[in-house]
């Protein structure tokens, strides 16, 4: 997270959309009340915003997440229990009031960017702009605009199409049409996809995210014209216990095992390192960002919020050997030496301001290096789990190398 901020046919597929998935259930949920942080909760606030939400869920009816295309096909947030249980996804309810000029932060627990953010070709800079937060601006098809659903399976997956035009830092004008398809995973699917022993005593959702992105413009993307890449961004509801659990390689190059300073250094209390674990307090209290190269990173990360036993997991693919574009707002660094996935706390700004609180987990893809017509795709799967530490503790273990009660006395 950097700093701050229909047409009649897509209106007519999302309200068919909607009516497949939701059917009257859904509808009848807006006369009922819900806690606030429940997944009832959003869901009712978020079909005030949006008529033709796309809500998936397993036939239990207990796991649930909902998706928009009005907003940027945005996973907005997900339960495992059902509309009375936890809604995992941040919300930002005051943001769709109005429009901002540098970005829209509506929330939701998975969105679909592209990068580079910063370096020289950015694309939120334009051309001959320095790189300030007055010239900061998210391109408006990933920000603000609507996407279409291109097509629907049953009620667990639906798949969203957005054609856009970019122009990048160096002047180059980029076509790019993206395909995002959404999957909610069953139980036994998320089990066999982070090889886990059955489990009863822990609720579960899980889904997957495929997102590709094609150049259809008629020149090849290079070093000279500049190229983007996929950016997945999770941002999630952050309490005083919740810390991020990034697992590492250890490598003998001895180079810096984080990049930690991209909003000033990260405070050493706030950060903690084993030999191939990194820990980070994700409270939503101090604003800081670290990242992992595509060598460090396993292509996992999680969290666990010991207030409300929620293990998350986030997972995403890596490519070791591929270039990777820096996002930095700095045109001098090298232009591929950029992290592959990162960690963010949400915090107050030097003015006091602050428009969380929330935390997230990110990855991108290897840079789009795409002759005219080809394609790049890049994964990225949310899991959460909540149950008793117990049932918890050999998740933890198995995905991300540390006991429960490890991360939860991390930092006391």
């Amino acid at each position: 997270m950097k700093k701050q901020r229909l047409l009649l046919p897509v209106a007519l597929a999302l309200a068919s959309v909607s009516c497949n998935n939701s059917g009257k259930s859904t509808q009848n949920n807006q006369a009922q009340h819900y806690a606030k942080g429940t997944f009832g909760y959003d869901l009712n606030f978020l079909q005030k915003q949006d008529s033709g939400l796309v809500v998936l869920k397993n036939k239990d009816g207990e796991t649930q997440l909902i998706v928009s295309a009005k907003y940027q096909a945005k996973v907005f947030t997900s339960t495992a229990q059902g509309l009375d249980g936890q809604s995992f996804g941040w919300v930002h309810y005051p943001s769709f009031d109005t429009l901002d000029a540098h970005m829209n932060a509506y929330g939701g627990e998975n969105r679909f960017w592209l990068g580079p953010e910063g370096g020289k070709y950015s694309l939120f800079f334009m051309p001959g702009k320095k790189m300030t937060f007055d010239n900061w601006h998210t391109p408006a098809p990933f920000d603000s605009q609507p996407w279409a659903v291109a097509s629907t399976d049953d009620s667990t997956s639906v798949t969203l199409h957005k054609d856009m035009r970019l122009e990048n830092h160096r002047g180059a004008e980029l076509s790019i049409s993206v395909k995002r398809k959404i999957s909610l995973l069953n139980k036994s699917a998320i089990d066999g996809q982070l090889h886990l022993p059955g489990n009863d005593s822990v609720s579960v959702v899980g889904y997957r995210t495929d997102n590709t992105i094609t150049n259809t413009g008629d020149f090849d993307w290079t070093e000279k014209t500049g190229m983007p890449c996929i950016w997945i961004l999770d941002m999630f509801n952050p309490s005083p216990s919740t810390v991020i659990v990034v697992p590492f390689h250890k490598t003998s190059d001895h180079t810096k095992i984080a990049t930690t300073d991209y909003f000033g250094e990260i405070p050493p209390d706030r950060i903690k390192y084993t030999d191939s674990i990194l820990l980070f307090k994700a409270d939503g209290k101090s604003r800081g960002k670290l990242g992992l190269t595509a060598k460090r990173a396993k292509g996992v990360q999680g969290s666990y919020d010991a207030v409300h036993h929620v293990l998350t997991i986030v997972t995403c693919q890596l490519d070791p050997d591929a270039r990777y574009l820096n996002q930095e707002w700095d045109t001098v660094k090298a232009v591929f030496s950029g992290d592959a996935q990162n960690s963010y706390n949400d915090g107050p700004l030097a003015d006091g301001s602050q428009m969380g609180p929330f935390y997230e987990m990110e990855s991108v893809s290897p840079a789009a290096i795409l002759k005219a017509g080809g394609s790049l795709s890049h994964s990225q799967s949310v899991f959460h789990f909540t149950g008793n530490e117990k049932s918890l503790d050999p998740i933890a273990r198995q995905i991300l190398g540390i006991p429960i009660d490890s991360i939860r006395n991390a930092f006391k």
